[in-house]
């Protein structure tokens, strides 16, 4: 990490670039370099909406020394209150072990923060809202713990909402407004990634502060998966100020065993198109080492054929290679170059409209 930090420490002693390095050159019909992207990549600020972590050992801190990271979502188990604040507690520890590689992100400030100091920001997030129990007060309990982000269900209902797999696909429930209220009021991301129909429609219409899609894919490129978004969500979203976040799962990018890198690109592609360039960013929703340097198909796959319903089609092996490695937001970054878009767009789809989105909903 030394090496990383020094390299950022240097480049903060100016600024760092606001929209790209290549912001304000003149305007011409040839693409950056494989160098030059490099460059951006390397001052870009960096986000991941959905990392998972399969362990923080040394191989997670040699993967992060290579990612380019600058911040992640992480998500915390929210099987109920105390194991939420328990979980909270547990990566402050983390925070305070090692405050030479880790940065507690509860305002935009400190994503940029993080990029100047070379550390990595984490966001503390749930994929679920049921450790808030049946009191909204709790809220303010995970809130004030370092809480910025809860998705309001997981793939089944709980008392705020529907999931994506539930049979009914009904909207908020009279609580689920007043959690939603209340994360409005706090600054708390409300994520509808997992969410059903009507939940989702609830949320973007009700919700006071712009909602988003931390971790999902377009559903006009992979129909009657539960866990896309249509372009009528995707739409919504983005007018009311969201960002969608583009999942690299394979078996969520394609139906196909052979779903690749420019699949994953043309998602890209799509959200662009229907949100516009500012609101679409990325998302993992995996460990940053990548599933494969540690998984196998016993402890990986198997499980989630038990957790998951046959309408998730998950399939074994669940990555793309180019997503799966480290350097996966490099690898996108080029892929973008390849494919026309601009280097201030580039570095607005790698982290900067997140950062947008972030100042908005928790502060600068």
């Amino acid at each position: 990490m030394v090496q990383r930090r020094q390299f950022l420490k240097a480049m903060a002693a100016g600024a760092v670039f606001p929209y790209g390095p290549f912001a304000n050159s003149p305007s011409s019909s040839q693409s950056p370099s494989s160098a030059e992207i490099d460059q951006l990549f390397d001052e870009a600020i960096v986000i991941d909406t959905l990392s998972t972590a399969h362990k923080w050992d040394e191989p997670a801190f040699s993967a992060l020394e290579e990612s380019g990271y600058t911040a992640i979502q992480t998500s915390l188990s929210s099987r109920n209150l105390e194991v939420a604040v328990q979980a909270l507690a547990e990566w402050n520890r983390r925070v305070g072990d090692h405050p030479d590689i880790f940065l507690k992100a509860i305002t935009a400030a400190d994503i940029q923060r993080a990029k100047r100091e070379g550390k990595l920001a984490v966001i503390y997030g749930f994929q679920n809202a049921t450790m808030i129990e049946d009191d909204v007060d709790n809220v303010d309990v995970l809130y004030d713990l370092g809480t910025r982000c809860i998705q309001l269900t997981y793939n089944a209902r709980n008392l705020v909402g529907d999931g994506c797999t539930e049979r009914t696909q009904t909207g908020l429930s009279d609580f689920g407004v007043t959690v939603v209220e209340r994360m409005n009021d706090l600054g708390i991301i409300v994520d509808l990634s997992h969410c059903g129909k009507g939940t989702t429609k609830d949320a973007i219409e009700m919700s006071r502060q712009p909602p988003a899609f931390t971790h999902t894919m377009c559903e006009a490129l992979y129909n009657n998966h539960p866990r896309a978004k249509t372009d009528e969500q995707i739409k919504a979203l983005s007018e009311k100020g969201g960002v969608v976040g583009i999942v690299m799962l394979g078996y969520m990018v394609g139906k196909s065993p052979d779903t690749n890198f420019e699949d994953y690109l043309d998602h890209i592609d799509h959200a662009v198109k229907v949100a516009g360039i500012d609101h679409v960013g990325l998302s993992s929703d995996f460990a940053l080492r990548g599933i494969k340097a540690w998984a196998t198909k016993e402890t990986w796959y198997e499980p989630r054929l038990k957790s998951f319903k046959p309408s998730y089609n998950v399939r074994w092996p669940p990555w793309v290679p180019e997503l799966d490695e480290p350097k996966r937001y490099r690898n996108v970054a080029h892929g973008l170059n390849r494919r026309g878009y601009k280097p201030a767009d580039i570095e607005k789809i790698l982290g900067r409209n997140w950062l947008r989105y972030f100042n908005e909903v928790f502060g600068g």
